[in-house]
Parts: C-alpha cells; sequence; structure tokens
C-alpha cells in the first residue's frame, strides 16, 4: 500500500473512532455486524432480529418474544428508517418475511450481494444522567448482511501471493480435499508458471480452480476455508479480470510471465475487493455477532468442526477489538462487545442446548480468550431465529427420550424425532463419529408470525440484551 493510502486510511481510521465514542456518549447510533459464514443463518437472524425489534415498538407493555431486552418496558416506538449508506442496497427485509409467512413457508434465499438496514429505537432511558437531559431517546441500529463466503477473504490481506498460494497447495492435499482438487492440481502440474502469460491459459487454471472451490462447498462435508471467497459469489465482479488467477507453487515470477500476472491480479483483488469491501463495511462495526452452524459441522464429523474452527479463528483476526478509550480513537472504531451464536438450536431438544453452548466454547477456546484478552466483552449462547419445532419426551424401550416435533425438510406433516444428544465438548468427537450425527433440518412453521408478536425465537431476547441492551438506558 503506498504511503498516500496508509495516511489516508490513518486519518479514515481516527473519524471513525471519534464518530464512536460521540455515539456512546449520546447514545445515537450502533453499528452491528451480523459475521457468519455460509449457512450459519444469516439472512434469516436479521429478519427475525428486525421484525422483533418492530413487535416491541408496535405493542409497547408487551416485551413479545424479547422478553429480557424489553422487560420493563424500554422501546417505547419502533420504525424502519433510512440507512446512512444510500450506495447500499437495502436489505429486502419484507421479501423474505413474506417468505417466511407463505403458503407453505420457505426459507429466505441466501445472501447474495452486500446488504444494509436501520431500525430506529425510540425508548425511555432508565440511566440517572440520561433521564436528567431527556425524558426519551433513539437508538439507530444499523445492521449488515453479506455473503459468509466473503468474510473468508479478510485473512488475505495479512498475507502476499507466495503465502497463500503455499498454504493452500498444502491443504488441497490433505483429505477431504485431495479427491476435490485432482482435477485442478492437475492441471497445475502440467503447466509451467514461469512461462509466458496467456489469458487463455489463466482463465482455464482459474476456472479450475473455482470448480474446486464449488465442490468444497457443496461436498458432504460443507468445507468452510475457501478463498477467495468472490470466486464462489462475485456478484457484480463476474468475469472481471481480477478474479482470473489461482494459487501456484512458490518461486521466481519472471516480468511477463504467468505468475507474474496472477501474483498481481492476487494483489489487486486484496486491494480494490477486499480492503474497499473491509473499509467500508466492518471496519466501523460497534458490536458483532458471530453465527456459528454448529450442528451441520458437527454432520460432518471431526474435518468438518476442524475446518470450521480454523475458518473463524483466521477471519476474527482481521477484526479490531477492544474496549473503546479516549485514545483509542486513532486506532479506529472498535468492537467492545461479541457474542457468538450457536444457531438452529430448535434442531435439539431444549435439555441438549448446554451442551450446544458448551462444545461451540470449547472448539473456539482460541479465539474466546484473545477476545477477552484485547479487553471486549464476550459471551456464547445457543439460539434460534426462528423457532420450527417443540421439544417433546418419547418412549422408547419404556425410557423417556427428549425429542423435538416439527416438520423435517423434505416432508409435509410434523413428525416427532430423536434428533440425538449434542457432545459436551470437542474431545468427545474424533475420526470415528465420522456419520454419527445426522442433525435433520426443519421448515419453517405454518403461520410463524402471525400473533403480530414477533418470529418465535430461542434466546433472541438475551442476545439482543448482551448486544444492545447498554445503549436502551
Amino acid at each position: 500500500m503506498s504511503i498516500v493510502s496508509t495516511i489516508a486510511d490513518a486519518g479514515s481510521r481516527a473519524l471513525d473512532g471519534l464518530g464512536q465514542l460521540a455515539a456512546v456518549v449520546t447514545g445515537g447510533d450502533l453499528r452491528l455486524g451480523v459475521t457468519g459464514l455460509r449457512r450459519s443463518g444469516k439472512t434469516v437472524f436479521v429478519t427475525s432480529l428486525v421484525n422483533n425489534l418492530l413487535a416491541a415498538g408496535l405493542r409497547p407493555g408487551d416485551a413479545g418474544h424479547l422478553a429480557q431486552l424489553n422487560a420493563r418496558g424500554r422501546i417505547l416506538a419502533s420504525r424502519l428508517d433510512p440507512q446512512p449508506d444510500g450506495a447500499v442496497p437495502r436489505f429486502d427485509y419484507e421479501r423474505h418475511l413474506a417468505d417466511l409467512a407463505a403458503e407453505p413457508p420457505r426459507w429466505p434465499d441466501p445472501t447474495r450481494a452486500v446488504s444494509e438496514i436501520r431500525v430506529s429505537l425510540r425508548f425511555a432511558p432508565s440511566g440517572w444522567m440520561r433521564r436528567r437531559v431527556q425524558d426519551q431517546a433513539t437508538l439507530n441500529l444499523d445492521i449488515v448482511d453479506y455473503p459468509g463466503e466473503w468474510l473468508m477473504d479478510l485473512p488475505l490481506l495479512r498475507e502476499d501471493f507466495d503465502a497463500w498460494s503455499r498454504k493452500t497447495l498444502e491443504l488441497s492435499r490433505r483429505p477431504p480435499r485431495a479427491a476435490l482438487a485432482a482435477p485442478w492440481l492437475e492441471m497445475l502440474a502440467a503447466t509451467d508458471p514461469r512461462a509466458p502469460y496467456e489469458e487463455a491459459t489463466a482463465r482455464r487454471l482459474a476456472e479450475a480452480y473455482t470448480a474446486y472451490l464449488h465442490a468444497c462447498r457443496s461436498s458432504a462435508v460443507g468445507l468452510s476455508l475457501l478463498q477467495p471467497g468472490r470466486f464462489l459469489e462475485p456478484g457484480e465482479m463476474a468475469g472481471a479480470p481480477v478474479l482470473t488467477f489461482c494459487p501456484l507453487p512458490p518461486g521466481t515470477s519472471p516480468p511477463g510471465s504467468l505468475a507474474a500476472q496472477m501474483e498481481a491480479r492476487f494483489e489487486g483483488y486484496k486491494e480494490k475487493v477486499v480492503r474497499q469491501f473491509f473499509r467500508e463495511h466492518f471496519a466501523r462495526l460497534d458490536r458483532q455477532i458471530v453465527l456459528v452452524d454448529v450442528l451441520g459441522a458437527l454432520n460432518a464429523g471431526a474435518e468438518g468442526l476442524e475446518d470450521l474452527e480454523r475458518s473463524l479463528a483466521t477471519t476474527l483476526e482481521a477484526f479490531n477489538h477492544g474496549r473503546p478509550t479516549w485514545l483509542s480513537w486513532l486506532g479506529g472504531a472498535r468492537i467492545d462487545k461479541v457474542l457468538f451464536a450457536a444457531t438452529k438450536a430448535d434442531h435439539v431438544a431444549a435439555a441438549e442446548h448446554a451442551n450446544l453452548k458448551s462444545l461451540t466454547e470449547s472448539f473456539l477456546a482460541g479465539p474466546l480468550n484473545a477476545l477477552r484478552f484485547s479487553g471486549a466483552a464476550v459471551e456464547c449462547k445457543a439460539i434460534a431465529s426462528v423457532k420450527c419445532t417443540e421439544s417433546v419426551t418419547a418412549e422408547h424401550e419404556g425410557r423417556p427420550l427428549p425429542c423435538v416435533k416439527g416438520i423435517p425438510e423434505g416432508r409435509d406433516r410434523p413428525t416427532v424425532l430423536f434428533p440425538g444428544a449434542v457432545p459436551p465438548d470437542r474431545s468427545w468427537i474424533g475420526p470415528a463419529e465420522q456419520g454419527r450425527f445426522r442433525f435433520e433440518p426443519f421448515r419453517p412453521p405454518p403461520g410463524v408470525g402471525r400473533d403480530g408478536r414477533g418470529l418465535p425465537t430461542i434466546r433472541l431476547d438475551q442476545a439482543l440484551d448482551f448486544l444492545i441492551g447498554d445503549r436502551l438506558e
């Protein structure tokens, strides 16, 4: 990066930091980053969050499904307001809600591009100092949604082309990736990276590498550490030359060679795509919720869980965590609260939720410790953005069995299922456990949210109370 760009970035970070400190004092704006890999449920989470906050404002005195957040009737009114960044598409809340309320109900389509939405909350301050100044106050909550694949690009900012190529090639030769990478690796072995650059060769290699990434994403393991993310979800950049590169064996890069051009495109991708995306959407976050599909990783076995752990640990390092102080504004906005949410808790019986939480804490012990050391407040919860099942007890061979009752995907009638037990920590999961877990996905329940009290959830109120409750005081 040039000196001019470095100085400009430093100035922008300082302004972001000053803006964050001012918001803490005035209570005006709060930027919430909904972070999660593909299939973690970001779109459904944002839809449910907005729906429940709006329902809380429509029914003052009725806490609805946000009992803990709104236990004292803090929210007096709420509404959707124009987002501050008019150049970013608005999160299509109405369409996603219509999908959930359809007959039959269906899950919203996954996110294909970045979007934002603002919910403004009118509340009665409870803090002594703020009550002396005003009887009512407004919190503008800005929420960002984006494809989970793009999150995996953030670690690239700390790597050069050779380091990234070496790591990616090494990973591609291990199971379960080796079989999926074979066609691309064979093509790579037959190519001389030091030969003069030809666009046709670069395109063939990039297409083969992209096909490998798609195979990893759709495999039974459902791998998460897939870079670059725009190769999988290019958005408006489909067909752009900056997406035409792939990892190459480390070595010299003579001017005009295939290796030199691919290295240049990798650096261009970092600067023009990843850094810009991070600067515009992540560098100004105040709070962060990290959605984690632990049950999906368990279905994939030890390899799926390890890949999820590796992916989350590397991406979280890119964020600026810690408690803001009067001097920290020089380094830009800081994320002072982080919630790790194990999603789809309704797919297992309520008795298993404690294990789901402890398992999440177990395999994310490193990132959790690093965040706490930075000064950020950290919590972990098992949640469901939309509750699709009821916990019931069935009898099996004369013994009670904790089950769930809901409509599994592919069926049209409620069914009682025993989803299985969730291990309390990662020490219970090894290669021998492959294929043991089969946590079934469920359809949204018919008539969901029609009572006007918001979409039914599990612990969304606790999650929101941790993330924004202090800003409603």
